[in-house]
């Protein structure tokens, strides 16, 4: 319910140097606080850290809306609390990934996770989105005020969780050594060589991938012949894949296996982009991105469960803080990229670009992405554990 906050920026300025500048402030906690926050979900009570950044958020946001009220709000304003949301944020994803284990047999962490992701994707983009838009229209106050309130219900039935979520090996956090508790999960996450084969994919896939996003509605315009609603129909159909995805995810993963899905999710990743790029249907694409959505949640569960099952307890929240850096650190450089090649070499090639460096990386992983890798990592967890 917090989705006004773009048309709040809007209603303050029309510069759109301004206006990007409060997207590059939500982005940049998640290039600085990670591994930190990573470092502290190892020492603290998980669930505890998570109702404590859920208070924290819903008191930004009750500020915020209360600002509007009164009509006081500003855009230095909206920098800050932008940025504060964000940076209270990297503890919490961090925290509740590294929490599900606790909570969730190893059997069921592929459902779970996929569960979690298509929710998120429909409450984000099928809710979220056209109902802050229709509370800003009634109100402009209105989806601060209510998304205060639901966050502080959301901390409420945090609490309802029972047990103790700190990993047992941990006493304390001194600030000395923080670090060093940082130095040691990077250390571990690089010599695991699956999990450090996984970031490494997913690091360089994420970048194309934002390079094509980053160009995805100048596509759509200049090459499909789309306005703005057949654009948001394109974006639809990638939602809608997400929801399918996260009903099938762990049915797929059951038929095919786990190795033999990451090597098709690399395969998925190059053939897709090269449907995009060589067809001007727009149908065509729609039904591509379908697709692309029902991947991207399947391939993030297998991708998330697989971490969470072979990290130890104690380094969970740093593994997972890293894969963040991983993911979000990407972001910037693949929308400069997209922007360089659509610019330099036209609209369709960080498409074709994608499919290159997809199929590129496919030998390098396809060892390591084997039944055979996954048993011998899950025997070593086993062992360790």
């Amino acid at each position: 319910m917090v989705r006004g906050r773009p048309l709040l920026a809007v209603t303050l300025t029309h510069d759109p140097a301004l206006v990007a500048g409060l997207v590059f402030t939500q982005r940049i906690p998640w290039l600085i606080f990670p591994l930190i926050s990573g470092a502290l979900a190892d020492h603290l009570d998980r669930r505890k850290a998570m109702v404590s950044v859920t208070i924290v958020r819903s008191a930004l946001i009750g500020i915020l809306g209360l600002s509007v009220l009164t009509g006081v709000v500003t855009l230095a304003l909206l920098y800050v609390i932008f940025f504060l949301m964000t940076t209270a944020e990297t503890l919490f994803d961090t925290s509740s990934r590294a929490l599900l284990p606790a909570i969730v047999p190893r059997q069921q962490l592929t459902r779970a996770n996929a569960r979690l992701s298509g929710t998120m994707s429909v409450t984000n983009q099928f809710i979220g989105l056209p109902l802050g838009g229709l509370l800003f229209s009634k109100a402009a106050a209105l989806p601060f005020t209510l998304g205060a309130g639901g966050l502080a219900a959301a901390a409420g039935i945090l609490t309802l969780l029972r047990g103790t979520f700190r990993p047992s090996r941990v006493v304390g956090l001194p600030s000395a050594n923080l670090r060093t508790e940082i130095g040691e999960g990077v250390r571990w996450l690089w010599g695991h060589r699956l999990l450090r084969t996984t970031a490494i994919t997913l690091g360089i896939l994420n970048l194309v991938l934002v390079a094509q996003v980053s160009i995805m509605v100048l596509y759509a315009e200049e090459r499909l012949g789309l306005g703005p609603t057949g654009y948001g129909i394109l974006l639809t159909a990638s939602g809608l894949g997400g929801m399918v995805g996260s009903l099938v995810a762990e049915r797929v993963i059951s038929f095919v296996g786990e190795g033999t899905y990451l090597r098709l999710a690399v395969i998925i990743e190059a053939f897709i982009p090269a449907v995009i790029a060589l067809t001007g249907n727009p149908y065509v694409v729609g039904v591509a991105l379908f697709l692309f959505g029902v991947h991207a949640i399947t391939w993030g569960a297998v991708l998330v469960s697989l971490r969470q099952e072979f990290t130890p307890d104690s380094l969970r929240g740093r593994i997972q803080s890293a894969h963040g850096l991983i993911e979000n650190g990407t972001a910037a450089p693949g929308a400069l990229l997209g922007g360089f090649l659509a610019v330099h070499f036209g609209l369709a090639s960080p498409f074709w670009f994608t499919t290159v460096v997809a199929l590129v990386l496919l030998p390098f992983v396809w060892p390591s992405y084997s039944e055979e890798e996954i048993a011998r990592a899950r025997r070593q967890a086993g062992g360790s554990g």
